[in-house]
């Protein structure tokens, strides 16, 4: 009898555990359905298949194949298949009755663009939540104290959103969070001193809100923080010397905050050994650089510009051979660029623009054989001319040397680039001579030896000619440049912004230059440019930005567009000049 006894009770339990597995808990059948009971619309047609009480077989719910409770929920608004990735929408309010999943681990609403309401202030109920995904929603309103309860949060995604309010103290009790997601929710109010609490957090992001106050003392106390991003806040106050103890930091974005004072790191060899991606650029830091920026050997990406930033560049900067890119533009660096840079044998982007650096440029910079950016512009260079080994760059594509004082035509190594050249800039200067007349020899040069393939020689003419078919960017404004517009420039087929202002240029404008389909930006006023506006302009279709005022033009704007989209400032000051937009012609 007792083995009967037993063989029923394990038959029963048996069917009890089988139950418990293909039904659904009633809290979690309950919560569930109040979720979908709060949305009226779903794109994906996920919600529309929850039918029947086996809530664990419907799309985007797992459960615990032991216990039968609900563990994760999955409703993203990004779906992927086979061929492609698309944004499905769920209209309607984040239910408070999601939180009856209490043994819920992983909650995924990211990116459903139409999910409205508040994060329910009994979302502390959910004790195993690990991760939780509501960025890219429409939930406002403050961050709920509760989520402090959430004792075993790893990953906490809620950027994107118009979640308003200030993080809550009790955020600091979250011991094994490891990934804090807030960005570009706008927030406000101080990051809580109490986030040095969050000991095994490996992210934090909160970029892109309305923080404000200092940066917590104590965020050194965070040892396994890899990444870190406060960037575009309005922090103030000093960055904290704490900074140097993120011992595991290898991203940190400080960008675009009112932050001042010195940069206090590193302090000693073998601080921040696996720092490889740095912005501080825009904010009010000022003092030197620090000689033991070379220290940071991990460096790859590094941005200081716009601060006020004083002194010498380090020559400490030689240590720092993973480097890609440099960016040190627009503070009161001063000065000579320090030979050391040219063993930055891996520097892709050079950035010194708009400091007070002195002349000559050291000729070690020729070892930069990588360099495809180089922008030096609006220094005290007094470069006169520019140096030959700027031309025999073999990877340099974009050249920036406005405001360094050149003197003379437009150098003639510029015809015989090793790389060719997408970007130049030499406004601002004392260009004369305008533009040179071999541009127009080596594009016809270029075209003639095109007629005949396997032929292309590699003389310094057809050389040329490739560096400049392939320039899309060519600023000589602010120069003293005379005489006529050549029509060779028409043929830069690859031509997007023409910057020719501010010059002493005359005769008729160049109807050739309506060929240049790819033409975004032209900007030719202050010159003394006369007769009719080409009525060809009309097909310039990808214009964009457009200036000829100031200018001798006469006669009528050719009416349609893209010449009538602009307004009437682009073309003032040009006394013969009449119709739309200025006033109609007189008959």
């Amino acid at each position: 009898m007792g083995c009967q006894m037993l063989c029923l009770f394990l038959t029963f339990t048996l069917m009890a555990t089988t139950c418990i597995v293909q039904g659904c808990h009633p809290a979690d059948l309950k919560g569930l359905a109040g979720f979908r009971g709060g949305i009226h619309m779903d794109t994906s047609g996920r919600l529309a298949k929850w039918a029947g009480l086996s809530c664990c077989t419907w799309q985007g719910v797992v459960c615990n194949n032991r216990t039968g409770r609900v563990t994760e929920v999955h409703l993203p608004g990004f779906l992927a298949t086979a061929d492609f990735v698309f944004q499905s929408q769920m209209e309607g309010w984040l239910s408070p009755s999601i939180t009856l999943l209490t043994s819920l681990e992983v909650l995924d609403l990211g990116g459903l663009v139409g999910l409205s309401g508040r994060i329910p202030k009994s979302i502390g109920h959910l004790k195993n939540l690990k991760k939780l995904f509501l960025y890219g929603n429409k939930l406002r309103g403050p961050v709920p104290d509760s989520i402090g309860k959430l004792s075993k949060l790893e990953e906490l995604h809620l950027h994107e959103n118009r979640l308003s309010g200030y993080l809550p103290p009790g955020v600091g009790c979250l011991k094994n969070l490891n990934a804090l997601l807030l960005h570009s929710n706008r927030f406000t109010g101080r990051i809580p001193a109490s986030f040095s609490n969050l000991t095994n957090l490996i992210y934090l992001d909160l970029h892109s809100n309305s923080l404000t106050g200092n940066i917590p003392e104590n965020i050194g106390e965070l040892q396994v923080l890899k990444e870190f991003d406060l960037s575009e806040n309005f922090l103030t106050g000093k960055i904290p010397v704490s900074v140097n103890n993120l011992t595991s930091i290898s991203v940190m974005y400080l960008d675009s905050n009112q932050l001042e004072g010195e940069i206090p790191f590193p302090s000693n060899y073998g601080e921040m050994p696996m720092l490889g991606f740095l912005r501080l650029q825009n904010n009010r830091l000022s003092g030197k650089i620090p000689p033991n920026f070379g220290y940071l050997v991990s460096l790859q990406r590094v941005s200081l510009e716009n601060n006020k930033l004083e002194g010498a560049i380090p020559s400490s900067f030689d240590n720092l051979q993973a480097l890609s890119e440099l960016y040190l533009g627009g503070n009161e660096l001063s000065g000579v660029i320090p030979k050391s840079i040219g063993q930055l044998s891996r520097l892709i982007l050079l950035s010194i623009s708009r400091n007070l650096i002195q002349g000559p440029l050291p000729d070690e910079m020729s070892a930069l054989q990588n360099l495809q950016t180089l922008d030096l512009s609006f220094n005290s260079l007094n470069l006169s001319s520019i140096p030959r080994w700027v031309a025999e760059l073999p990877s340099l594509s974009r050249i920036f040397l406005a405001g360094c004082g050149i003197e003379g035509r437009i150098p003639d190594l510029l015809r015989s680039t090793a790389s060719p050249i997408q970007e130049l800039d030499l406004s601002a200067n004392y260009l004369t001579g305008g533009i040179p007349v071999w541009m127009e020899s080596l594009t016809l040069q270029f075209f003639e030896s095109f007629k005949e393939p396997s032929h292309f020689t590699s003389g310094i003419e057809q050389i040329g000619v490739v560096t400049l078919k392939r320039l899309e960017y060519l600023n000589l404004s602010h120069n003293l440049q005379e005489g006529q517009l050549p029509t060779s420039v028409a043929k830069l087929k690859a031509l997007k912004c023409l910057d020719l202002s501010y010059n002493k240029l005359g005769f008729g404008l160049v109807e050739a230059l309506a060929n240049l389909s790819n033409l975004e930006t032209l900007k030719l006023q202050r010159n003394h440019f006369t007769g009719k506006i080409p009525v060809e302009y009309l097909k310039l279709k990808n214009l964009k930005d457009l200036d000829l005022s100031d200018n001798l033009l006469v006669g009528e704007i050719p009416a349609g567009k893209p010449l009538s989209d602009f307004p009437q400032s682009c073309f003032t000051g040009n006394r013969g000049l009449c119709g739309k937009p200025l006033s109609p012609c007189k008959s």
